[in-house]
């Protein structure tokens, strides 16, 4: 039980220092519209990533925090940036709001019960018995795969 509470706690201060990263790591690159994978500029995966964090895995924290075994939908990322992606949002604006909602999330999974950890949610393409910290692991990783393609620019 010692090694799981450190893991979380790791966990927890690994994300915070991704979405540090990440924010300097967009800020290196001086020109937002650098393509930096395939036809994705820096400023189509600012957004991404901050849309996702906010609208995917920290909503989804949230709720398995505040309902009962809630059920999410799957996200399809190609359809979210067709119909929201705003070019002409400046990038400050987006790494902004980017780390105002990491701060926020921090706190809450800093400050939760330990038993939280293990509240379920549902999927409905993964099934059920999805733990609150699956959702946490998924925002760090995503936001690792997408500090990884930034460092490689």
């Amino acid at each position: 039980m010692k090694e799981l509470m450190e893991y979380r706690v790791k966990i927890v201060e690994r994300l915070g220092e991704a979405a540090r990263e990440f924010r300097a790591a967009c800020e290196a690159i001086h020109d937002p519209f650098t393509k930096v994978e395939g036809e994705w500029t820096l400023h189509q995966i600012a957004s991404h990533t901050r849309d996702v964090d906010k609208i995917i895995y920290g909503a989804r924290i949230r709720q398995t925090l505040n309902e009962d075994n809630p059920e999410f939908k799957n996200f399809d990322t190609d359809s979210w940036m067709a119909n929201h992606y705003n070019r002409e949002e400046s990038l400050a604006g987006i790494l902004d709001e980017f780390s105002t909602n990491m701060e926020e999330l921090l706190k809450i999974l800093s400050t939760m019960p330990r038993e939280a950890w293990s509240r379920e949610s549902r999927h409905e393409t993964m099934g059920g018995e999805l733990p609150l910290q699956l959702w946490v692991e998924r925002s760090l990783a995503h936001i690792e795969e997408h500090l990884r393609t930034l460092k490689n620019a």
